[in-house]
């Protein structure tokens, strides 16, 4: 399982051969070293339906023919343009060729591309071949972190800290105290002037708080 970050909160994971891309923002992100034709993609896992994770979906998905997963009402929008499509809701799971997607809970909001209902926002536990990876998608702090995490044991959590639109670093370092993962990144941060923040100090907190964390850089790729 190999896990690269494009920033924002746009990850690729390749799995068995198999291309994953969540929440790809990349060509109007400053920050993504990669644009939307540079990328493989066949499958795309959106959390909700802002734009800076919808991002370059129908770019990539008509280039590459990618399955996009996520709650219903938003993949709903995407199906009713003609693409392929996997609707799934808030605590299900389905098995892919590739490995195993659960929709959690995530304090946030959604809307589809056109400003109509998106359904609920969601985080995504990805897992395969014995490990598993929880991208929380934009949240806020809630208690039931602690119940994901002691249902699901965490190899490397990616979860937000630019505050504004989603927890700040103390909030998140409060969810990584509930989640127990065995790594967690930082994303959503330092894209735009109104969630700019210090990874580092998120590092610091983590780590005082005896977890592990790492800040990955833009490009850079984790192999599990």
């Amino acid at each position: 399982m190999k896990l690269k970050y494009f920033a924002h909160s746009a990850f690729s994971l390749e799995i068995e051969g198999k291309h994953i891309l969540i929440d790809p923002f990349l060509d109007d992100n400053p920050s993504s070293p990669v644009k939307s034709n540079e990328v493989e993609a066949d499958y795309i896992i959106l959390t909700h339906g802002h734009n800076d994770h919808v991002g370059d979906t129908v770019k990539i998905a008509e280039r590459t023919d990618a399955m996009i997963i996520g709650v219903y009402e938003l993949v709903n929008y995407f199906s009713k343009l003609g693409f392929r499509t996997h609707a799934m809701h808030i605590g299900g799971s389905h098995v892919f060729d590739f490995g195993k997607v659960k929709l959690t809970t995530a304090a946030h909001g959604s809307i589809t591309p056109d400003f109509g209902y998106g359904g609920l926002a969601a985080g995504v536990i990805i897992s395969a071949n014995g490990k598993a990876i929880y991208h929380t998608g934009d949240t806020g702090l809630f208690g039931d972190m602690k119940l994901i995490g002691e249902l699901n044991a965490i190899d490397i959590l990616l979860l937000p800290i630019g505050d504004n639109f989603t927890m700040g670093i103390d909030d998140a370092v409060k969810a990584v105290e509930f989640i127990n993962p065995k790594l967690c990144v930082p994303m959503h941060y330092n894209t735009f002037p109104i969630i700019e923040t210090d990874p580092q100090v998120f590092l610091e907190k983590v780590s005082a708080a005896g977890f592990k964390a790492k800040l990955m850089g833009f490009g850079e790729e984790i192999v599990l």
